[in-house]
């Protein structure tokens, strides 16, 4: 298992990094989400998008073994209430309290449990995770200095 200078695991760094970014996130409106599956491989991007002034967000999974969407009819906002990011270790430590959708079995890597929680409820559980942070248009649209 690699371990970083902290003395965490690096996928453990990586969830609370990932956390830390996505606690800004709330207020925000899912403005996409994409689900593929190409050669066996399979790739969940959900997007996340509050004004021009803010920086859009993409949540990029891979090794995806849960995704759970949930969305009221009536539901015409997608906005976030609530992010979490919360690691579960490798089998066969214990894992967080509520994460009853993947089954466990020997040989199940370290995995990121995300929940997006608003009108539409997103959970995913996957082994890659990875966080892009883009510049907010505004602050794209200034002329750089020379």
């Amino acid at each position: 298992m690699a371990r970083e200078s902290s003395g965490l695991p690096r996928f453990e760094n990586v969830c609370r990094n990932a956390a830390k970014i996505l606690a800004s996130c709330e207020g925000y409106f899912i403005d996409r989400i994409s689900f593929d599956i190409v050669d066996g491989h399979d790739a969940l991007e959900i997007g996340l998008r509050q004004g021009p002034e803010w920086p859009d967000v993409t949540i990029s999974l891979s090794g995806v073994h849960h995704l759970s969407i949930g969305k009221p009819p009536e539901s015409s906002g997608c906005f976030v209430d609530e992010v979490s990011v919360i690691h579960a270790p490798a089998s066969p430590h214990p894992w967080p309290e509520g994460l009853v959708s993947v089954r466990r079995h020997d040989g199940l890597p370290e995995l990121a449990w995300i929940r997006l929680i608003g009108p539409m409820d997103i959970e995913a559980v996957a082994s890659t995770l990875t966080v892009f942070t883009a510049m907010s248009d505004d602050a794209a649209a200034v002329r750089p200095e020379a």
